[in-house]
């Protein structure tokens, strides 16, 4: 029979969940008390480091593929304590044949001394190795079980703790990518002057080179749609919005996230270092920055998410 903490298997993943967490539990049965400690932080892949006592060596595998089929990412440090819970009889085991060569060196020897003192049983237990304990053996096997069940435990705990953050999280890069959101449409609103503005710059600049000659207006409206065309960031911004709301309908599906979140980061920064580059306006520059600045929150925060 196995006791221990009663626990839910939980879905590996309800929404996006944090790295992060700690879970422990406990397991009794086959006459051994089974504690599991178990923490996990960021890594890029599912790395299981576990220790236990080396006589339950037999088990690491299927502790470390149990792990594994309920957690996607992290390198999650396991910690496995036995303690027996139930004392075990050892066996006493009698060496016949030693005692037996015993025997015939004690008679032989009384013999050859003239002695004609009997040979009692205690003289032959008393002698070394005649009586031994032997320890029982072990299944090991048939601990694996109790080692589940505790296995179970810690990961339930440690998966709440990661589903509490992971919602955390979320929330956290909702906000901000709505703050992302809310600046780009301003890039955006302010990029459609630019290109006017500076037509009538040029065209005043030109009057006053002409001395209020005659402009060659075909020649003015060519340089200015050459300009417009070299400073339009309205690809960039659309591929933006769209990376936006990819990540925000990513961070509400119910699997691993951390990776494509990464990914579409790593498109949004070269959408805004494109717009930066573009930009001929200080208005735009410095919005691009707060973009900049933000994604790198956001990219920071992810690094945590599974």
């Amino acid at each position: 029979m196995i006791s221990g903490t009663d626990h839910k298997i939980l879905v590996v993943n309800v929404l996006p969940m944090s790295m992060t967490g700690f879970g422990r539990g406990e397991a009794t049965g086959e006459g051994k008390n089974f504690t599991v400690e178990m923490k996990s932080v960021n890594h890029r892949f599912c790395e299981v480091m576990l220790r236990m006592p080396r006589g339950m060596a037999a088990l690491e595998e299927k502790a470390r593929r149990y792990v594994q089929s309920r957690l996607a990412r992290g390198r999650i440090d396991i910690y496995v304590s036995v303690e027996n819970s139930a004392e075990k009889t050892p066996a006493v085991k009698v060496d016949k044949v030693l005692a037996a060569s015993y025997y015939k060196a004690m008679e032989e020897l009384l013999k050859d001394l003239g002695i004609t003192s009997e040979i009692k049983p205690e003289h032959l237990f008393s002698l070394p190795n005649v009586i031994s304990l032997e320890e029982p053996e072990e299944d090991v096997e048939a601990y694996w079980p109790v080692l589940e069940k505790a296995l179970a435990g810690a990961l339930d705990r440690l998966l709440e703790m990661r589903e509490t953050e992971g919602t955390r999280l979320r929330l956290d890069l909702l906000s901000r990518l709505e703050q992302v959101k809310v600046t780009v449409k301003e890039i955006e609103q302010r990029s459609a002057g630019v290109v006017e503005e500076y037509r009538l710059r040029l065209t005043q600049r030109l009057q006053e080179w002409l001395n209020d000659s005659t402009l060659d207006i075909n020649r003015l409206m060519a340089e200015v749609a050459v300009f417009a065309e070299r400073s339009s960031i309205t690809e960039e911004v659309v591929r933006l919005y769209s990376h936006i709301d990819q990540a925000a309908v990513t961070l509400k599906m119910d699997e691993p996230v951390g990776r494509k979140l990464d990914f579409l980061l790593q498109e949004m920064n070269r959408e805004i270092n494109t717009i930066a580059s573009k930009a001929s306006d200080l208005s735009i520059a410095k919005a691009s920055v707060e973009v900049k600045s933000e994604l790198e929150k956001i990219r920071e925060q992810v690094q945590n998410l599974e």
